[in-house]
């Protein structure tokens, strides 16, 4: 689906059709997507900046413009990055793009299974956990049910060394009709990955025992707005920030 909300080409027609649903709530659906990847393109860049070399991308999807390890070395020239999906396609088609490039790798794994995100053979290859890390879960975490939070959250917490962070964005409930969030969630109620839209508090306690960059937790068009890779006009049904472990 969200290929398809990027006008990308690897989707099937019962892919396109559960957008059009969403798309009857929510007809601003692929500006949301395209304001989704301009904050991951700049909260990468603010990662490699603090120093952060390595990354690892979960729920990383198909390959489109802009991907992590290119933006990433756009500042740090020798940026490590791991791709994680659970789609077998994801691996097939990045696997293949990146199939020349050491620094890169994709593995499969799912989000909420993260102790074998982290140990799987690609990420130990690539990732020094003894160093810090990004980790990207750019609209993940709206995929965890809330009495898997800890357990996912804390992991990846307790693995990652001081310095590394993590960086997330949620949809929300805050300023939106109640009738299109059950409309939406209805939709996704129907695949494997069930949507939960959640208010700022309950977002927020995703980024516990983290230390949130300013301007904290907001939705994404008022994080850190780059007037040289400018977003499309703001939707506010995303939140995100970017959260560093003391």
């Amino acid at each position: 689906m969200y290929d398809y909300y990027l006008d990308g080409k690897d989707n099937f027609q019962v892919d396109r059709d559960a957008v059009a649903q969403v798309e009857a709530a929510m007809p601003e659906i692929r500006q949301l997507a395209r304001e989704n990847r301009a904050f991951l393109r700049r909260a990468v860049r603010y990662m490699a900046r603090q120093g952060i070399r390595q990354f690892i991308d979960i729920g990383s999807g198909l390959p489109t413009a802009g991907n992590t390890h290119e933006i990433a070395r756009q500042v740090v020239a020798d940026a490590r990055v791991v791709y994680v999906d659970n789609d077998p396609m994801v691996f097939t088609h990045g696997s293949a793009l990146l199939a020349t490039d050491e620094n890169t790798t994709v593995a499969t794994g799912d989000m909420r299974r993260p102790e074998e995100v982290l140990a799987n053979p690609e990420s130990k290859r690539l990732i020094d956990f003894a160093q810090p890390v990004g980790v990207l879960l750019i609209a993940m975490i709206h995929f965890i049910p809330l009495d898997e939070r800890e357990r996912i959250m804390g992991h990846l917490h307790d693995v990652l060394s001081p310095g590394s962070h993590i960086t997330a964005t949620h949809v929300t409930t805050d300023g939106h009709s109640a009738e299109a969030v059950a409309q939406i969630e209805r939709v996704y109620a129907t695949t494997p990955t069930p949507i939960y839209f959640r208010g700022h508090a309950e977002i927020a306690r995703f980024f516990d025992g983290l230390d949130l960059v300013e301007p904290g937790l907001v939705t994404i068009d008022a994080w850190r707005p780059d007037p040289d890779d400018p977003a499309p006009p703001a939707t506010r049904w995303l939140y995100g920030a970017v959260g560093r472990k003391p």
